[in-house]
């Protein structure tokens, strides 16, 4: 325990980490000692700590006492010493790989290290010590960006209350101490409160189907002596009716730029019993929980938790209590709409509505404390549709490029919702996309954290395929690397994302020929075949910090859907057992197993990572390929097999998209024939530039060795028939990815009739299992194109 008598998940003295045992809740007060990074590994892993900032302060602390403890002498250079911790981080973040507090907190201090090793005339000590200086840090400022949230909220109350009167505060969840370093959000108003003995009752709710206010708020009231009542959740509005509750204040897990916040579940229900009863509802966040790249709520993801949370006790881990065979809804957040909401208590001040509109203007307040220059960052600043234009108008070669005013400027946010938010901006004289990244993936939210760099490796991935097959690739204008952002080429309409065309029905004549020579450029003039292995080894370093993104792709592709995992989801009940057949295929896994293999291992070509119809743009005479931020150098199969998987799934969902006046006969015979030819052309296109002696320049196989004709034509008779079968495993897996795993394909999600879609789903899936089982003994595209006409 600290001196003023608070609760604190985490105790640290330098040299000395005690964490709260969080398992052993509400029963026992147990503190464990964390000695180093390794134990303080196994600590996060096994959920002693909980809650993402505190998890990220922990792993800190621990490498901190680790290095502070090591004997004189054992790591002896600056260089030693950057390179322990870099590791240490490394492993830290492996325990959690998606609480993005951890990941951030972690490429922090590695700067902060790599400084320190750097600088003239330092010692491993000098890096040590600055390391743990950072760290400590982390959780000083955690401890008062609370405080301060305690202090602006308890203010607000107060002002104008009568100074004899003590409040009683509702608040929901956890929020408190057991989840941050200490004192907390919500909870942190409601201990100052407490503090200036002006609080009469905290009322906390059960907060179910987890319990967090039962078994933590309420466990971390009484601890900390505070006057509290817990109530059911289904309690909450008839307690708001009484008139015992002067204030329901309630904690963020992201806040939009309109002032709309998600939260825990029923959080919206307390929201509008409060507006009902004229009772003020605030929401209490740190800063850094304010998204102004998102407009407004409708854009945030709401993560769905699993039915045993409601079926079963404990969490889902006891008995059941459901009826069996009952449905199951479990969102685990909801979004309170700004209308409903009367402040944002942030640790910077308290944001209020500007009119009444009902909303907040929080780009406004944010861009008050601001004291750098819109497009002048030196650290990430997410935009949002109200902020595009300052930082537009702050770069003058893109200013001039759209010509007038910046109050003349269009600005609409265009992206899938998947991972970035991508701006079309509009002028007099012209236009281009903005695209920024998030530290984050954007369909799940924060707690799936994602790189910024992937933003320079999209960029670096465009200009080096732009080099090789600039009629199809988009020009870059601008890049600022610091935002994670960057300009390019407007596809300006009638250009359509080709997933779309497709499912409108549209046939476009110019596709197989355009993207076979964008494949067989782009993947021929970055392999072996011709560079030199001098050349190839440096650009496969340049790429291997894309890390994250392939780590993503083994996560979503190869792992996930054969195993039951949370991310995973399909069209139940119909699909149940198809997709528990994938995850019970022995067989199929080994399949997968080679091919993640191949994946990881296999720097053949610089690919585009995720090419599939959702990054291709087209129109009738122009085909345009965009968003390779999954870019690195891997196996070529991976991006013509997603490319062709993608041209299956639309082939397999048109029976979906029917009307009871034509069907898609016609439509899926053109669809086949894309396939076919966008294989056979690609072939020979590659083979072309092989053959060509000004473009085989390459190391692979020097013309030196290679001199019988013969033995040149067989060489490459090898290379393409592995490539073929590549090609088709990595078909088959990106197939079966997007309708039994995470982020399904518009294809089949547009079919409205559950037992259509479901049935069309089923064929697509059947066909990527023989795929996959007999790409070997398939020789060429056409027998695939029977294959699919078999099922």
């Amino acid at each position: 325990m600290e001196g003023d008598g608070a609760l604190r998940a985490i105790i640290y003295n330098r040299g000395s980490l005690r964490l709260l045992d969080q398992r052993e809740l509400p029963f026992k007060i147990v503190y464990l000692d964390v000695n180093d990074s390794g134990t303080g590994w196994k600590a996060i892993k096994d959920m002693v700590v909980r809650g993402a900032p505190a998890i990220a302060i922990a792993a800190a602390l621990s490498l901190a006492v680790e290095v502070h403890n090591l004997r004189p002498g054992e790591v002896t250079t600056p260089q030693d010493a950057h390179l322990l911790l870099r590791k240490r981080l490394d492993y830290l973040v492996s325990s959690r790989p998606t609480a993005v507090n951890l990941a951030d907190a972690a490429e922090k201090l590695k700067r902060v290290a790599s400084v320190a090793a750097s600088t003239d005339n330092a010692s491993a000590q000098d890096v040590f010590q600055a390391y743990i200086e950072a760290a400590e840090a982390f959780l000083e400022e955690d401890v008062s960006s609370n405080k301060a949230i305690g202090d602006y909220g308890s203010a607000f109350l107060l002002n104008g209350a009568d100074e004899s009167r003590k409040l009683a505060v509702l608040t929901h969840c956890n929020t408190g101490s057991l989840a941050t370093a200490g004192y907390g959000t919500a909870l942190g108003v409601i201990r100052a409160l407490h503090s200036q003995n002006r609080l009469h009752t905290a009322f906390c709710t059960e907060t179910r189907p987890y319990n967090q206010g039962s078994r933590l708020t309420a466990f971390e009231l009484v601890h900390d002596n505070i006057p509290a009542v817990l109530v059911a959740d289904s309690a909450a509005a008839s307690l708001q009716s009484s008139g015992r509750v002067d204030a329901v204040i309630v904690g963020a897990d992201r806040v939009a730029a309109n002032g709309d916040t998600a939260n825990k579940i029923g959080t919206y229900s307390l929201a509008v019993s409060a507006s009902r009863h004229g009772i003020p509802f605030l929401v209490a966040a740190p800063l850094t929980s304010v998204d102004l790249s998102i407009s407004s709520g409708d854009q945030i993801s709401i993560e769905e938790r699993s039915a045993l949370e409601l079926t079963h006790t404990q969490g889902g881990q006891g008995h059941r209590v459901a009826a069996e065979g009952i449905s199951v809804w479990n969102p685990a957040f909801d979004v309170t709409p700004a209308a409903l909401i009367s402040a944002i208590i942030t640790d910077k001040g308290v944001i209020t509505k500007a009119d009444e509109s009902g909303t907040f203007d929080i780009p406004a307040f944010v861009k008050s404390l601001a004291t750098t220059a819109p497009g002048k960052a030196t650290t990430f600043r997410p935009l949002s549709e109200n902020t595009v234009a300052d930082y537009v108008q702050s770069v003058s070669h893109l200013a001039k490029r759209l010509g007038g005013s910046k109050q003349d400027w269009a600005v609409k946010e265009v992206g899938d919702g998947n991972l970035n938010f991508v701006y079309i901006v509009t002028g007099a004289s012209g236009s281009f996309v903005l695209k920024q990244a998030l530290p984050y993936v954007r369909c799940v939210g924060d707690s799936w954290p994602l790189s910024l760099e992937r933003a320079y490796f999209e960029v670096t991935a465009l200009q080096e395929h732009g080099k090789h097959c600039p009629e199809h690739v988009p020009e870059v204008y601008h890049f600022d690397h610091p935002m994670a952002l960057f300009a390019m080429r407007y596809l300006a309409p009638p250009h359509i994302i080709l997933r779309k065309g497709l499912i409108a029905g549209t046939k476009y004549p110019l596709l197989a020929e355009h993207m076979s020579d964008y494949m067989a450029r782009t993947l021929f003039n970055t392999s072996l075949l011709a560079t030199s292995t001098t050349e190839h080894k440096a650009a496969v370093a340049k790429f291997c910090g894309n890390v994250e993104l392939c780590r993503l792709t083994e996560q979503v592709v190869f792992t996930e859907p054969y195993m039951i995992a949370s991310n995973n989801h399909w069209t139940t009940p119909q699909l149940d057992e198809d997709a528990k057949s994938i995850r019970e295929d022995d067989y199929l896994k080994l399949e997968i197993a080679s091919l993640k293999s191949k994946f990881c291992e296999k720097s053949q070509a610089l690919i585009h990572g995720d090419l599939h119809t959702g990054s291709v743009m087209v129109t009738q005479e122009s085909t345009q390929v965009i968003d390779p931020e999954f870019a690195f150098y891997g196996p070529m199969g991976f991006d013509i097999g997603a490319f062709l998987g993608n041209l299956a799934l639309a082939y397999f969902s048109q029976d979906g998209h029917t009307s009871d006046n034509s069907n898609r006969d016609e439509y899926k015979e053109w669809i086949l024939k894309v396939l076919q030819d966008t294989w056979n052309l690609f072939k020979e296109k590659f083979l072309l530039l092989w053959t060509d002696k000004s473009q085989r320049m390459g190391d692979a196989y020097p013309a030196g060795v290679y001199t019988s004709l013969e033995t040149h034509k067989l060489a490459q008779k090898i290379y393409l028939r592995d490539l073929f079968e590549d090609t088709l495993g990595f078909a088959g897996a990106k197939m079966i990815r997007r309708i039994v795993g995470i982020a399904h394909v518009e294809d089949f999600e547009s079919i409205e009739n559950p037992e259509l879609r479901s049935q069309c789903e089923r064929r697509a899936l059947n066909f990527a299992k023989d795929l996959l089982k007999t790409r070997s003994k398939l020789a060429s595209i056409e027998e695939v194109i029977q294959l699919i006409r078999k099922v």
